[in-house]
């Protein structure tokens, strides 16, 4: 699986949509933070992957909070 690139956020354009995959991403971190501390089974490059496409909108976020 390979890591989420900046280009697939082209399709995402406003802030709105930004906070709710924000959200949902972070929610997902959440339950695999759960996951991790019940013992069962988790993908550790899930929380690589959740971790960069949060920091990926943030960005973008505050490009367009910019203009």
């Amino acid at each position: 699986m390979t890591l989420p690139k900046y280009k697939d956020l082209d399709s995402i354009v406003s802030e709105n949509d930004i906070e709710q995959e924000i959200f949902i991403l972070q929610k997902s971190l959440f339950d695999l933070r759960i996951k991790r501390s019940t013992n069962q089974a988790t993908k550790p490059h899930l929380f690589k992957h959740a971790k960069r496409r949060i920091a990926q909108l943030q960005f973008k976020k505050s490009l367009i909070a910019k203009n």
